[in-house]
Protein backbone atom coordinates (compact mmCIF):
# COMPACT_ATOMS: atom_id res chain seq x y z
CA UNK A 1 0.00 0.00 0.00
CA UNK A 2 2.97 1.97 0.60
CA UNK A 3 4.29 4.59 -2.82
CA UNK A 4 6.69 2.24 -4.98
CA UNK A 5 9.68 3.55 -4.80
CA UNK A 6 11.31 4.60 -8.46
CA UNK A 7 14.76 6.14 -7.31
CA UNK A 8 16.90 3.78 -8.88
CA UNK A 9 15.51 5.36 -11.88
CA UNK A 10 17.14 8.85 -10.67
CA UNK A 11 18.67 9.45 -14.27
CA UNK A 12 15.53 8.22 -16.11
CA UNK A 13 13.28 10.13 -14.17
CA UNK A 14 15.21 13.48 -14.05
CA UNK A 15 15.67 13.45 -18.03
CA UNK A 16 11.98 13.55 -18.01
CA UNK A 17 11.94 16.66 -15.92
CA UNK A 18 14.08 18.52 -17.40
CA UNK A 19 11.98 18.34 -20.53
CA UNK A 20 8.99 18.91 -18.53
CA UNK A 21 7.99 21.94 -19.63
CA UNK A 22 5.04 23.05 -16.62
CA UNK A 23 7.57 21.61 -14.29
CA UNK A 24 10.33 23.94 -15.23
CA UNK A 25 7.86 26.81 -15.34
CA UNK A 26 6.80 25.76 -11.74
CA UNK A 27 10.08 25.31 -10.29
CA UNK A 28 11.23 28.84 -11.87
CA UNK A 29 8.80 30.73 -10.19
CA UNK A 30 9.02 28.98 -6.97
CA UNK A 31 12.70 29.09 -6.98
CA UNK A 32 12.78 33.05 -7.41
CA UNK A 33 10.13 33.00 -4.63
CA UNK A 34 11.68 31.30 -1.58
CA UNK A 35 14.72 32.25 -1.38
CA UNK A 36 13.99 36.07 -1.83
CA UNK A 37 11.13 35.85 1.05
CA UNK A 38 13.73 33.31 3.47
CA UNK A 39 16.83 36.18 3.44
CA UNK A 40 13.72 39.22 3.57
CA UNK A 41 12.03 37.48 6.89
CA UNK A 42 15.53 36.26 8.31
CA UNK A 43 17.32 39.65 8.32
CA UNK A 44 14.41 40.97 10.47
CA UNK A 45 15.23 38.10 13.19
CA UNK A 46 19.06 39.12 14.41
CA UNK A 47 19.16 36.59 16.37
CA UNK A 48 18.33 33.87 13.66
CA UNK A 49 21.68 32.08 13.77
CA UNK A 50 21.98 32.20 17.63
CA UNK A 51 18.74 30.38 17.36
CA UNK A 52 20.23 27.64 14.77
CA UNK A 53 22.65 27.06 17.22
CA UNK A 54 20.30 26.50 20.17
CA UNK A 55 17.87 24.48 17.77
CA UNK A 56 20.46 22.12 17.06
CA UNK A 57 22.30 21.97 20.37
CA UNK A 58 17.93 21.48 21.76
CA UNK A 59 17.25 18.77 19.43
CA UNK A 60 21.24 16.72 19.85
CA UNK A 61 19.75 16.56 23.51
CA UNK A 62 16.47 15.27 22.32
CA UNK A 63 18.41 12.58 20.41
CA UNK A 64 20.21 11.60 23.21
CA UNK A 65 17.25 11.11 25.90
CA UNK A 66 14.65 10.37 22.96
CA UNK A 67 13.29 7.36 24.81
CA UNK A 68 12.49 9.70 28.23
CA UNK A 69 10.71 11.89 26.40
CA UNK A 70 8.56 9.47 24.42
CA UNK A 71 7.75 7.92 27.71
CA UNK A 72 6.83 11.08 29.07
CA UNK A 73 4.93 12.32 26.34
CA UNK A 74 3.29 9.29 26.69
CA UNK A 75 2.49 9.58 30.41
CA UNK A 76 0.63 12.62 30.07
CA UNK A 77 -1.09 11.85 27.04
CA UNK A 78 -3.12 9.58 29.13
CA UNK A 79 -3.51 11.38 31.67
CA UNK A 80 -5.36 14.19 29.72
CA UNK A 81 -7.58 10.97 28.33
CA UNK A 82 -5.75 10.25 25.43
CA UNK A 83 -4.25 7.02 23.61
CA UNK A 84 -0.67 6.66 22.44
CA UNK A 85 -0.21 3.95 19.92
CA UNK A 86 3.38 2.59 19.33
CA UNK A 87 4.14 1.32 15.94
CA UNK A 88 7.76 -0.13 14.69
CA UNK A 89 6.67 0.08 11.21
CA UNK A 90 4.03 1.33 8.63
CA UNK A 91 2.26 -1.79 8.49
CA UNK A 92 1.18 -1.43 11.87
CA UNK A 93 0.77 1.62 11.78
CA UNK A 94 -1.87 1.25 8.88
CA UNK A 95 -3.37 -1.17 10.65
CA UNK A 96 -3.72 0.58 13.88
CA UNK A 97 -5.10 3.55 12.15
CA UNK A 98 -7.71 1.29 10.38
CA UNK A 99 -8.98 -0.28 13.58
CA UNK A 100 -9.47 3.34 15.17
CA UNK A 101 -11.31 4.50 11.89
CA UNK A 102 -13.63 0.84 11.78
CA UNK A 103 -14.26 1.41 15.73
CA UNK A 104 -16.43 4.27 14.58
CA UNK A 105 -17.69 2.64 11.61
CA UNK A 106 -15.98 6.18 9.38
CA UNK A 107 -16.52 5.80 5.81
CA UNK A 108 -14.70 9.48 5.45
CA UNK A 109 -12.10 10.40 7.04
CA UNK A 110 -10.24 14.39 6.25
CA UNK A 111 -6.87 14.39 6.73
CA UNK A 112 -4.67 17.75 7.14
CA UNK A 113 -0.65 17.44 5.44
CA UNK A 114 1.47 14.91 6.67
CA UNK A 115 4.77 13.53 5.37
CA UNK A 116 4.73 10.15 7.47
CA UNK A 117 1.32 9.50 6.31
CA UNK A 118 2.64 9.70 2.76
CA UNK A 119 5.04 8.10 4.18
CA UNK A 120 3.12 5.26 5.37
CA UNK A 121 0.99 5.44 2.34
CA UNK A 122 -2.32 5.71 4.88
CA UNK A 123 -4.49 6.93 1.98
CA UNK A 124 -4.02 4.35 -0.55
CA UNK A 125 -4.78 2.12 2.20
CA UNK A 126 -7.73 3.40 3.62
CA UNK A 127 -9.13 3.63 0.69
CA UNK A 128 -9.07 0.11 -0.33
CA UNK A 129 -10.37 -0.68 3.02
CA UNK A 130 -13.72 1.31 2.14
CA UNK A 131 -12.41 4.65 3.81
CA UNK A 132 -12.58 7.82 1.69
CA UNK A 133 -9.55 9.97 2.71
CA UNK A 134 -10.28 13.68 1.82
CA UNK A 135 -7.55 15.98 1.41
CA UNK A 136 -8.07 19.09 3.52
CA UNK A 137 -4.59 21.03 2.20
CA UNK A 138 -5.07 23.11 -0.56
CA UNK A 139 -1.78 21.88 -2.39
CA UNK A 140 -2.47 17.63 -1.24
CA UNK A 141 -6.23 18.39 -2.25
CA UNK A 142 -4.82 19.55 -6.02
CA UNK A 143 -2.38 17.02 -6.16
CA UNK A 144 -5.47 14.34 -5.11
CA UNK A 145 -7.49 14.89 -7.73
CA UNK A 146 -4.63 14.70 -10.03
CA UNK A 147 -3.67 11.11 -8.87
CA UNK A 148 -0.12 12.50 -7.93
CA UNK A 149 2.37 12.26 -5.19
CA UNK A 150 3.57 15.68 -3.36
CA UNK A 151 6.65 17.23 -4.89
CA UNK A 152 7.82 19.16 -2.53
CA UNK A 153 7.95 19.22 1.81
CA UNK A 154 5.89 22.16 2.49
CA UNK A 155 4.35 22.48 -0.55
CA UNK A 156 3.05 19.37 -2.14
CA UNK A 157 1.76 20.98 -5.45
CA UNK A 158 4.67 22.92 -5.94
CA UNK A 159 4.74 21.19 -9.61
CA UNK A 160 1.46 22.34 -10.68
CA UNK A 161 0.77 25.62 -12.41
CA UNK A 162 -2.09 27.81 -11.60
CA UNK A 163 -3.39 26.95 -15.55
CA UNK A 164 -2.99 23.15 -14.24
CA UNK A 165 -5.20 23.36 -11.18
CA UNK A 166 -7.66 25.21 -13.36
CA UNK A 167 -7.94 22.24 -15.90
CA UNK A 168 -7.72 19.78 -12.81
CA UNK A 169 -11.11 21.67 -10.83
CA UNK A 170 -12.86 21.81 -14.23
CA UNK A 171 -12.28 17.77 -14.71
CA UNK A 172 -13.07 16.82 -11.19
CA UNK A 173 -15.81 19.74 -10.41
CA UNK A 174 -18.19 18.63 -12.90
CA UNK A 175 -21.50 19.87 -11.12
CA UNK A 176 -20.77 23.34 -11.23
CA UNK A 177 -20.82 25.79 -13.87
CA UNK A 178 -18.73 25.38 -16.93
CA UNK A 179 -18.62 28.92 -17.60
CA UNK A 180 -17.45 29.76 -14.06
CA UNK A 181 -14.19 32.59 -14.04
CA UNK A 182 -11.15 30.54 -13.11
CA UNK A 183 -8.45 32.50 -13.91
CA UNK A 184 -6.91 34.17 -10.24
CA UNK A 185 -5.90 32.24 -7.31
CA UNK A 186 -8.97 33.46 -5.22
CA UNK A 187 -11.34 32.24 -7.14
CA UNK A 188 -9.52 28.55 -7.26
CA UNK A 189 -9.11 28.46 -3.58
CA UNK A 190 -13.10 29.59 -2.94
CA UNK A 191 -13.86 26.28 -4.99
CA UNK A 192 -11.86 23.86 -3.37
CA UNK A 193 -13.15 25.61 0.36
CA UNK A 194 -16.79 25.05 -1.05
CA UNK A 195 -15.72 21.20 -2.22
CA UNK A 196 -13.95 20.60 0.96
CA UNK A 197 -16.83 21.59 3.55
CA UNK A 198 -19.14 18.93 2.98
CA UNK A 199 -15.93 16.53 3.58
CA UNK A 200 -15.72 18.26 7.19
CA UNK A 201 -19.11 17.96 8.23
CA UNK A 202 -19.42 14.05 7.50
CA UNK A 203 -16.36 13.13 8.44
CA UNK A 204 -16.03 10.87 11.57
CA UNK A 205 -12.46 10.81 12.02
CA UNK A 206 -9.57 13.33 11.21
CA UNK A 207 -6.02 12.47 10.59
CA UNK A 208 -3.34 15.34 11.04
CA UNK A 209 0.54 14.83 11.44
CA UNK A 210 2.40 17.13 14.15
CA UNK A 211 5.21 19.52 13.76
CA UNK A 212 6.12 18.82 17.47
CA UNK A 213 5.16 16.28 20.12
CA UNK A 214 5.32 18.30 23.52
CA UNK A 215 6.73 15.87 25.98
CA UNK A 216 5.43 17.43 29.55
CA UNK A 217 2.27 18.76 28.33
CA UNK A 218 0.87 15.83 26.21
CA UNK A 219 -0.14 18.04 23.80
CA UNK A 220 0.45 18.00 20.00
CA UNK A 221 1.23 21.06 17.48
CA UNK A 222 0.66 21.45 13.53
CA UNK A 223 1.51 24.68 11.60
CA UNK A 224 -1.05 25.51 8.80
CA UNK A 225 -1.79 28.86 6.44
CA UNK A 226 -5.41 27.42 5.83
CA UNK A 227 -7.04 26.77 8.77
CA UNK A 228 -7.43 23.51 7.49
CA UNK A 229 -5.71 21.37 10.19
CA UNK A 230 -8.05 22.91 13.18
CA UNK A 231 -11.33 22.10 11.49
CA UNK A 232 -10.16 18.39 10.61
CA UNK A 233 -8.79 18.11 14.09
CA UNK A 234 -11.95 19.56 16.19
CA UNK A 235 -15.23 18.50 13.93
CA UNK A 236 -14.80 14.98 13.54
CA UNK A 237 -15.54 12.19 16.57
CA UNK A 238 -11.90 10.89 16.86
CA UNK A 239 -8.96 13.12 15.91
CA UNK A 240 -5.59 10.91 15.01
CA UNK A 241 -1.91 12.41 15.11
CA UNK A 242 0.30 10.51 13.09
CA UNK A 243 3.81 11.18 14.50
CA UNK A 244 6.99 9.92 13.85
CA UNK A 245 9.66 9.82 16.91
CA UNK A 246 11.90 12.20 16.17
CA UNK A 247 9.40 14.87 16.77
CA UNK A 248 9.13 15.39 20.37
CA UNK A 249 10.47 18.49 22.42
CA UNK A 250 10.31 18.35 26.39
CA UNK A 251 8.04 21.63 26.54
CA UNK A 252 6.51 24.06 25.29
CA UNK A 253 9.30 26.84 25.40
CA UNK A 254 11.25 24.33 23.70
CA UNK A 255 8.48 23.85 21.24
CA UNK A 256 8.28 27.42 20.71
CA UNK A 257 12.43 28.21 20.18
CA UNK A 258 12.13 26.11 17.11
CA UNK A 259 8.82 27.14 16.05
CA UNK A 260 10.29 31.12 15.40
CA UNK A 261 13.04 29.56 12.94
CA UNK A 262 10.65 26.52 11.21
CA UNK A 263 8.33 29.11 9.64
CA UNK A 264 11.22 31.22 8.43
CA UNK A 265 12.60 28.74 7.10
CA UNK A 266 9.75 27.44 5.46
CA UNK A 267 7.82 29.54 3.89
CA UNK A 268 9.73 33.20 4.67
CA UNK A 269 7.00 34.10 7.31
CA UNK A 270 7.91 35.22 10.50
CA UNK A 271 4.78 32.53 12.11
CA UNK A 272 2.79 30.30 10.19
CA UNK A 273 -1.12 32.18 10.07
CA UNK A 274 -2.13 28.92 12.49
CA UNK A 275 -0.54 27.21 14.91
CA UNK A 276 -2.47 24.95 17.12
CA UNK A 277 -1.91 22.88 20.23
CA UNK A 278 -3.66 19.94 20.60
CA UNK A 279 -3.97 17.87 24.08
CA UNK A 280 -6.56 15.29 24.91
CA UNK A 281 -10.06 14.56 23.77
CA UNK A 282 -13.31 17.18 24.43
CA UNK A 283 -13.78 18.11 28.30
CA UNK A 284 -16.93 18.52 30.20
CA UNK A 285 -17.84 22.14 28.86
CA UNK A 286 -15.67 22.08 25.73
CA UNK A 287 -17.90 23.87 22.61
CA UNK A 288 -15.54 21.76 20.23
CA UNK A 289 -12.97 19.00 20.03
CA UNK A 290 -13.24 15.36 19.46
CA UNK A 291 -14.58 12.30 21.43
CA UNK A 292 -10.96 10.73 21.42
CA UNK A 293 -7.51 11.17 20.87
CA UNK A 294 -5.11 8.61 19.54
CA UNK A 295 -1.64 9.41 18.62
CA UNK A 296 -0.21 6.98 16.46
CA UNK A 297 3.72 6.63 17.04
CA UNK A 298 5.96 5.61 14.37
CA UNK A 299 9.42 4.88 14.40
CA UNK A 300 9.89 3.02 10.35
CA UNK A 301 13.76 2.15 10.80
CA UNK A 302 14.49 5.15 12.58
CA UNK A 303 15.74 4.43 16.01
CA UNK A 304 18.19 1.86 13.97
CA UNK A 305 20.09 5.09 13.12
CA UNK A 306 20.41 6.56 16.96
CA UNK A 307 24.69 6.59 17.75
CA UNK A 308 25.41 6.17 13.90
CA UNK A 309 26.99 8.13 11.33
CA UNK A 310 23.02 9.42 10.08
CA UNK A 311 22.36 10.24 13.42
CA UNK A 312 22.14 14.02 13.13
CA UNK A 313 19.34 13.51 10.15
CA UNK A 314 17.05 12.73 12.88
CA UNK A 315 17.25 16.49 13.72
CA UNK A 316 15.37 17.59 10.48
CA UNK A 317 11.95 19.56 11.02
CA UNK A 318 10.48 19.40 7.74
CA UNK A 319 11.45 22.84 6.72
CA UNK A 320 12.17 22.38 2.92
CA UNK A 321 14.89 24.93 3.11
CA UNK A 322 17.29 22.55 1.52
CA UNK A 323 14.71 21.92 -1.24
CA UNK A 324 14.54 25.59 -2.08
CA UNK A 325 18.09 26.15 -2.17
CA UNK A 326 19.25 22.91 -3.66
CA UNK A 327 20.31 23.12 -7.68
CA UNK A 328 19.63 20.02 -8.44
CA UNK A 329 16.04 19.91 -6.82
CA UNK A 330 15.64 23.69 -9.18
CA UNK A 331 16.04 21.33 -12.35
CA UNK A 332 14.28 18.60 -11.64
CA UNK A 333 11.95 18.92 -9.03
CA UNK A 334 10.60 16.31 -6.40
CA UNK A 335 9.34 13.22 -8.43
CA UNK A 336 12.64 12.76 -10.12
CA UNK A 337 13.94 11.56 -6.43
CA UNK A 338 11.25 8.73 -7.01
CA UNK A 339 10.05 8.35 -3.24
CA UNK A 340 8.11 10.14 -0.36
CA UNK A 341 10.88 13.11 0.69
CA UNK A 342 12.91 14.82 -2.02
CA UNK A 343 16.04 17.15 -2.67
CA UNK A 344 19.11 16.70 -0.12
CA UNK A 345 16.98 15.59 2.96
CA UNK A 346 15.46 13.09 0.77
CA UNK A 347 18.80 11.98 -0.50
CA UNK A 348 19.27 11.42 3.30
CA UNK A 349 15.64 10.03 4.04
CA UNK A 350 15.12 7.89 1.14
CA UNK A 351 17.99 5.34 1.25
CA UNK A 352 17.68 5.13 5.14
CA UNK A 353 14.04 4.22 4.99
CA UNK A 354 13.67 2.56 2.08
CA UNK A 355 17.31 0.81 1.79
CA UNK A 356 20.16 1.95 0.11
CA UNK A 357 19.83 -0.88 -2.53
CA UNK A 358 16.30 1.14 -3.59
CA UNK A 359 17.81 3.99 -3.33
CA UNK A 360 21.36 4.02 -5.18
CA UNK A 361 21.03 7.42 -6.98
CA UNK A 362 19.76 9.72 -5.02
CA UNK A 363 23.21 10.23 -2.36
CA UNK A 364 25.32 11.08 -6.02
CA UNK A 365 22.47 13.54 -6.71
CA UNK A 366 24.19 16.10 -5.59
CA UNK A 367 27.36 18.59 -6.43
CA UNK A 368 28.19 18.55 -2.98
CA UNK A 369 27.93 22.45 -3.06
CA UNK A 370 27.15 22.70 0.93
CA UNK A 371 24.19 25.25 0.47
CA UNK A 372 21.51 22.86 2.31
CA UNK A 373 23.66 22.46 5.21
CA UNK A 374 24.41 26.37 4.99
CA UNK A 375 20.68 27.22 5.27
CA UNK A 376 19.29 24.24 7.23
CA UNK A 377 17.79 25.70 10.56
CA UNK A 378 19.28 22.15 12.40
CA UNK A 379 22.72 23.00 10.69
CA UNK A 380 22.38 19.15 9.90
CA UNK A 381 25.59 18.76 7.50
CA UNK A 382 24.02 17.08 4.40
CA UNK A 383 27.18 16.85 2.26
CA UNK A 384 29.22 14.65 4.77
CA UNK A 385 25.92 12.19 5.78
CA UNK A 386 25.82 11.92 1.92
CA UNK A 387 29.37 10.80 1.52
CA UNK A 388 28.71 8.29 4.17
CA UNK A 389 25.73 6.93 1.92
CA UNK A 390 28.02 7.27 -1.01
CA UNK A 391 30.92 4.72 1.33
CA UNK A 392 27.80 2.06 1.98
CA UNK A 393 26.88 2.05 -1.53
CA UNK A 394 30.31 0.82 -2.48
CA UNK A 395 31.60 -0.78 0.69
CA UNK A 396 28.25 -2.80 -0.77
CA UNK A 397 29.44 -3.05 -3.91
CA UNK A 398 25.85 -1.26 -5.37
CA UNK A 399 27.54 1.07 -7.43
CA UNK A 400 28.38 -0.25 -10.94
CA UNK A 401 31.44 -2.22 -11.66
CA UNK A 402 33.34 0.37 -13.85
CA UNK A 403 32.92 3.30 -10.66
CA UNK A 404 34.18 0.92 -8.13
CA UNK A 405 37.67 0.21 -10.12
CA UNK A 406 37.95 3.26 -10.76
CA UNK A 407 37.72 4.30 -7.21
CA UNK A 408 40.39 1.68 -6.44
CA UNK A 409 42.49 2.42 -9.16
CA UNK A 410 42.49 6.01 -8.01
CA UNK A 411 43.20 4.74 -4.33
CA UNK A 412 45.85 2.82 -5.10
CA UNK A 413 47.69 5.76 -5.85
CA UNK A 414 46.64 8.16 -3.14
CA UNK A 415 47.99 5.58 -0.97
CA UNK A 416 50.86 5.93 -2.36
CA UNK A 417 52.33 9.90 -2.34
CA UNK A 418 55.64 10.10 -4.60
CA UNK A 419 53.40 7.74 -7.31
CA UNK A 420 50.41 9.86 -6.90
CA UNK A 421 52.82 13.40 -7.47
CA UNK A 422 54.11 11.57 -10.33
CA UNK A 423 51.18 10.56 -12.41
CA UNK A 424 49.37 13.81 -11.76
CA UNK A 425 52.20 15.47 -13.50
CA UNK A 426 52.20 13.64 -16.31
CA UNK A 427 48.13 13.84 -16.37
CA UNK A 428 48.34 17.80 -16.05
CA UNK A 429 51.18 17.85 -19.07
CA UNK A 430 49.15 15.45 -21.14
CA UNK A 431 45.63 17.00 -20.56
CA UNK A 432 47.32 20.77 -21.15
CA UNK A 433 48.50 19.18 -24.52
CA UNK A 434 45.26 17.94 -25.61
CA UNK A 435 43.36 20.95 -25.23
CA UNK A 436 46.23 23.10 -26.98
CA UNK A 437 45.74 26.85 -27.16
CA UNK A 438 41.56 26.37 -26.58
CA UNK A 439 42.50 25.92 -23.15
CA UNK A 440 39.46 23.27 -23.03
CA UNK A 441 38.59 19.44 -23.45
CA UNK A 442 35.70 18.79 -25.63
CA UNK A 443 36.68 15.13 -25.18
CA UNK A 444 38.00 13.41 -22.03
CA UNK A 445 37.93 9.48 -21.42
CA UNK A 446 36.30 8.38 -18.62
CA UNK A 447 34.32 11.57 -18.45
CA UNK A 448 32.04 12.14 -20.96
CA UNK A 449 29.30 12.63 -18.88
CA UNK A 450 30.56 15.81 -18.41
CA UNK A 451 31.84 16.81 -21.41
CA UNK A 452 28.71 15.34 -23.32
CA UNK A 453 26.89 18.39 -22.14
CA UNK A 454 30.05 20.93 -21.53
CA UNK A 455 33.65 21.44 -21.91
CA UNK A 456 36.24 20.27 -19.03
CA UNK A 457 39.07 22.94 -18.48
CA UNK A 458 42.41 21.50 -18.81
CA UNK A 459 45.14 22.01 -16.29
CA UNK A 460 47.23 25.10 -16.80
CA UNK A 461 50.79 24.92 -15.30
CA UNK A 462 51.85 22.77 -12.62
CA UNK A 463 50.33 21.00 -9.84
CA UNK A 464 48.79 22.10 -6.46
CA UNK A 465 50.94 19.72 -5.31
CA UNK A 466 54.00 21.48 -6.52
CA UNK A 467 52.57 25.27 -6.16
CA UNK A 468 52.26 24.42 -2.56
CA UNK A 469 55.78 23.33 -2.43
CA UNK A 470 57.00 26.20 -4.44
CA UNK A 471 54.80 28.66 -1.86
CA UNK A 472 55.87 27.36 2.09
CA UNK A 473 59.33 25.24 1.25
CA UNK A 474 58.25 21.62 1.69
Amino acid sequence: MTMVPTSNAFKTNAAGALKDAPLQEALGIAREHSIKTRLGTIAKLPEFEDLRDIGRDLKNHIIAHLDQYLLQFEQEVIKRGGHVHWCPDGESARAKVLEICRSVDARTVTKGKTMIGEEIGINDFLFANGIEPVETDLGEYIIQLRGETPSHIIGPALHVTQAQVEATFRDAHTDLDPKRNLEDPASLMAEARTKLRAGFLKADVGITGANFLIADEGATTIVTNEGNGDLTQTLPRIHIVLASIEKVVPSLKDAMTLLRILARSATGQEQSVYTTFSAGPRRPGDLDGPEQFHVVLIDNGRSAYLGSDFEEMLRCIRCGACLDHCPVYHSVGGHAYGWVYSGPIGSLLNPAIIGIENAKPLPNASSLCGRCESVCPMRIPIPKMLRHWREREFQQALAPQAERSGIRFWAFFARRPLLYRLGTRIAARLLSAMAGKRGRLTNVPLAQGWTRFRDLPAPQGRTFHDQWRARNGS
